[in-house]
């Protein structure tokens, strides 16, 4: 019988979301989903030195943002908890027992002081084959004086003893077939001092207890890959093993390493989903969220870094995504990141959404401005003229704003150089004509005339007229703003505006 599809996003809670992150979080989702599997949002907080407060919240915030749901998680729990490692403790203990009494685990006393005097003294130190002969630990100190540590509780770790001369060799349902040279892997600690596990071994036995068909990670994680292999081969779980999907690095635009979130400081966009706030520092650091993204152009731009449908379609919704989503289709090589590529998603689903769509992300966009709109028709009409203007949510407000402000200033170096009193006449006179019945076309046509039998050229006057209207060189067709803003209001604007230009 085939194993049900289940697979796990596993974050530590120790600071903002990474879009690398969301990326794995989606491919796992959308995997699930194809396969009417089982999605879960598991938190590996086994390292609680770098455990940080509000973290957590804020991972399952981004998610939640992304439309990307678990099936099982710390709120939404099946029959396969605890989901938080810190509440798994007592689990773990049992297997790194297990693996001692076995021969494929030791206990090592050594101090952070000890350690620390064999790095100084042998460059590029790792605790493995080469070295634990000559360290304090269960397989060079008698068994007595071994016997007598423990009975005296003093602190030690518990490191997997990696195999001499052996290939550790798996397929990866992206790379193929991989194999590695134990001889070249450290002894990694698999149960800390105070109790608690490493990633290593909690996220095997957690996947096991959890009955993962598939992991899908980064590739950082595949030099990871031979100590979890030997691991679930050591507790007798072997036929169990879940299939390996290690998904390809999200690169810097230059194509030149990882991208990290000090290349998004340096570059000027961010690279977490959403605002992250340091609790301890308050620093803030900026997220796709607050910047004007949507959550589907969002989902949609992360889709297409490291997969493709294999056609030319670069628009997707989430339900295309899973309908289209396959292993087969992930490329091996990393991704260049292209923020401009990301506005342009975020573009193309503005400017494909309905102003009902929009409407929520634009009124919010306003009051982060403090800007309160509450006539949400004049709004939706709004948004239809100025939405193919917008790549991101934010450029709504200064897009639209002298929709709903008259202009405070105008760009008088734009229209002063050409003023004359014939214009200010010729505009007096239109003014006469602006009507609410009108429709954009018939207040143009009447313009055109206008201008003609004033011996103009509609082409003089057009500048003018739109800073008129909105205070300088911008915004959708003038007249289907003059139409939006109403007879009364443009005509007033166009005589604040002759006062302001004479």
């Amino acid at each position: 019988m085939e194993k049900k599809v289940r697979v796990r996003f596993a974050p530590s809670p120790t600071g903002g979301l990474h879009l690398g992150g969301v990326r794995t979080a989606l491919f796992n989702y959308l995997f699930a989903k194809k396969h009417n599997g089982t999605f879960i949002l598991r938190i590996e907080d086994t390292d609680q030195t770098r455990f940080v407060e509000g973290a957590e919240e804020y991972i399952a915030s981004c998610l939640d943002w992304c439309g990307i749901i678990a099936d099982e998680s710390p709120v939404h729990e099946g029959d396969f908890g605890p989901y938080r490692q810190s509440e798994r403790k007592a689990s773990y203990k049992q297997y790194a027992d297990q693996l001692i009494a076995d021969g494929y685990a030791y206990c090592a006393f050594d101090t952070p002081e000890e350690l620390d005097a064999k790095r100084k003294e042998i460059p590029n130190f790792t605790y493995g084959l080469l070295t634990r002969d000559g360290m304090r630990n269960s397989l060079t100190l008698p068994e007595d004086e071994v016997n007598a540590l423990l009975a005296g509780n003093t602190p030690h770790v518990v490191r997997i003893k990696m195999p001499e001369n052996e290939t550790v060799s798996f397929t990866d349902l992206i790379r193929g077939h991989v194999s590695f040279d134990t001889n070249l892997v450290d002894d990694k600690v698999l149960l800390k001092a105070d109790g608690m596990p490493t990633y290593h071994l909690a996220v095997v036995a957690d996947d096991r207890a959890m009955e993962i068909s598939h992991v899908f990670r980064g590739e950082e994680w595949l030099p990871s890959a031979p100590i979890h292999i030997l691991l679930w081969r050591y507790l007798g779980w072997g036929d169990e093993m879940p299939q390996w999907v290690h998904l390809p690095l999200i690169l810097k635009p230059d194509g030149n390493g990882k991208l990290s979130k000090r290349d998004g400081d340096r570059l000027g966009f961010p690279v977490y989903a959403q605002n992250w706030v340091d609790p301890k520092t308050g620093d803030l650091t900026k997220g796709f969220r607050e910047l004007g993204f949507m959550p589907e152009a969002f989902v949609n731009l992360l889709a297409m870094l490291g997969w493709n449908d294999g056609t030319d379609q670069e628009i997707f919704s989430m339900t295309e995504l899973i309908e289209k989503f396959s292993i087969e289709r992930i490329s091996k090589a990393g991704a260049k990141f292209d923020f401009e590529k990301a506005k342009w998603y975020n573009h193309e689903w503005i400017k494909h959404s309905n102003a009902r769509e929009l409407l929520d992300f634009v009124k919010q966009a306003f009051v982060e401005q403090g800007i309160t709109l509450n006539d949400d028709v004049y709004l939706e009409k709004v948004i239809d003229l100025i939405k193919d203007r917008c790549n991101l949510l934010s450029d709504f407000v200064p897009q639209s704003q002298y929709f709903f402000l008259a202009p405070g200033e105008y760009d008088l170096d734009a229209v002063k150089p050409k003023w004359t009193k014939e214009k200010a006449t010729f505009f007096e006179a239109y003014a006469l004509e602006v009507v609410d019945e009108a429709t954009g076309a018939e207040l143009e046509e009447k313009f055109k005339l206008l201008a003609a039998a004033h011996n103009f050229k509609p082409g003089e006057l057009m500048l003018p007229f739109r800073i008129m209207l909105v205070g300088g060189k911008f915004g959708p067709g003038v007249f289907d703003i003059a139409v939006a803003l109403g007879a009364d209001e443009t005509v007033k604007r166009i005589h604040n505006a002759i006062a302001a230009f004479n």
